[in-house]
């Protein structure tokens, strides 16, 4: 459980890192403010982005290997760790500076998430996962980022931001879900890898990086990040307490203190969509930098 732990911090810096690296070349891809997937095929040739992709690739990677020796209440509220890293990052490779005001927000997201999941039982039976039901939960997430994606451009940046963001999350949420069942089967038996449950955790994957690509392109990175990540842990966990038999509070002076924890996590999160600390190179964004000044 230890290693598990530590992996999983670790896992939540890199990630941010990575993240942090993506929000420099998707505010500058060519298109609409809610771009394609065709910005993907963009993106992919910037060598920028691709180191990037690479590092929250293996932010994942190191969060897979954590869910494989914990259960998803444990290891989601981890990952909140790694928003103050994503935003001090944000604001170094932008040369900006960090207002206290974005560090308080932050600190309330981390700690009403973190404290809320945390409440959570911490264990667990063996994950097992019908494929009718990750078809469905796939479906769902699919259909519910389709439908934002097509409508986030007639919404101000700010909410635009957090409703890709939110998308986005569901998406890497059901892809943790799913991942939690594939994870625990190959630990124990690496023929178990050949399932139905692999490309639909992969199709969600992808379609919630283009989703994520999209909310960076606002400006809004720590907004959209927070909001990532809420959503993220929100939906792994409820998929773990609804069909993989990991539980919830059990007395009503937990499951309050648990409603005050989320409360706090929301605050904090719509305190940083409606921060004027935005990325000065985003579509819409004032006193955007000229394009002679931008590295490519």
């Amino acid at each position: 459980m230890l290693w598990s732990i530590l992996t999983a911090v670790a896992g939540a810096f890199v990630l941010a890192l990575g993240s942090a690296l993506q929000e420099r070349d998707a505010v500058r891809a060519p298109g609409e403010q809610v771009a394609r997937a065709g910005v993907l095929l963009h993106l992919v040739r910037r060598p920028r982005w691709l180191i990037g992709s690479g590092t929250a690739v293996l932010g994942s990677v190191l969060h897979l290997v954590a869910l494989s020796g914990a259960p998803l209440t444990i290891i989601q509220p981890i990952g909140v760790t790694g928003l103050l890293f994503a935003i001090v990052l944000s604001s170094l490779f932008n040369r900006q500076s960090v207002s206290a005001w974005q560090v308080t927000a932050g600190v309330a997201v981390m700690v009403g998430l973190g404290g809320m999941l945390w409440l959570f039982p911490h264990g667990s039976q063996a994950p097992v996962m019908a494929t009718g039901t990750a078809l469905l939960l796939a479906g769902g997430a699919l259909g519910f980022g389709a439908l934002v994606h097509f409508t986030a451009h007639r919404t101000p940046s700010g909410v635009r931001a957090l409703l890709l963001a939110l998308s986005a999350g569901a998406a890497m949420g059901t892809t943790s879900g799913l991942a939690r069942v594939i994870a625990a089967g190959v630990a124990h038996d690496w023929a178990s890898l050949i399932t139905w449950l692999l490309p639909l955790a992969v199709a969600t994957a992808v379609f919630g990086a283009l989703l994520m690509q999209n909310a960076y392109r606002t400006g809004h990175f720590a907004a959209a990040y927070a909001a990532l990540l809420i959503t993220d842990p929100v939906v792994g966990v409820g998929i773990g307490i609804s069909l993989l038999g990991e539980g919830v509070p059990g007395t009503p002076t937990t499951q309050a203190a648990a409603a005050v924890f989320a409360a706090a996590a929301i605050a904090g999160t719509i305190a940083l969509a409606r921060t004027r600390h935005r990325n000065p190179e985003a579509q819409g964004a004032p006193c955007s930098a000229p394009e002679t000044t931008r590295f490519h």
